[in-house]
């Protein structure tokens, strides 16, 4: 009876000195690995997320851009239709005080006019998107730097992965 009660102890014993010897070298390494892991996890996630807000914001941008080209297009648009309607009127009212074959002739540069007038505003409103792309595109990273970017990435997160 005495010798069991000495071995249980002794057991006991072993088994709290095993204990301690797995916590200093296990439990407690394996822990802060866990926990350093889920911080870059974290730091990842928060990352992305406002990589996500920044996209979003360049998004509101790039379309409050666009209405403002739709807008200056617009106006674009009627002022020269304006334009184009006030030159008729002119040319028509000479054309009325003229013969009729001025009238033919008025007609016909009516027409040219307006061709032009279009073409230029096609022109402008071309160069103004154009300028308006550009500038977006001046505040993000092109698709070779974003694979760059994330390239560098992968090979960092390799690196902390490989087992020495």
């Amino acid at each position: 009876m005495l010798n069991f009660s000495v071995t249980f102890i002794i057991t006991i014993i072993n088994i709290a000195i095993l204990f301690f010897i797995l916590r200093a070298i296990l439990f407690k390494p394996v822990t802060r690995f866990i926990d350093e892991r889920a911080e870059r996890v974290r730091d990842i996630q928060n990352q992305t997320e406002k990589d996500r807000s920044q996209a979003r914001a360049l998004l509101a941008q790039y379309e409050a851009q666009m209405k403002k080209a739709e807008e200056d297009g617009a106006e674009i648009i009627r002022a020269a239709t304006e334009t184009a309607n006030e030159e008729a009127a002119r040319i028509v009212a000479e054309g009325k005080a003229n013969a009729e074959r001025y009238l033919e002739k008025a007609l016909k540069q009516l027409e040219a006019e307006q061709r032009t007038a279009m073409a230029v505003f096609s022109t402008e409103a071309a160069a103004l998107v154009l300028t308006a792309a550009a500038r977006l595109l001046k505040h993000s990273l092109s698709d070779e730097d974003s694979r760059e970017q994330a390239a560098i990435l992968l090979r960092e997160l390799g690196k902390r992965h490989v087992p020495s």
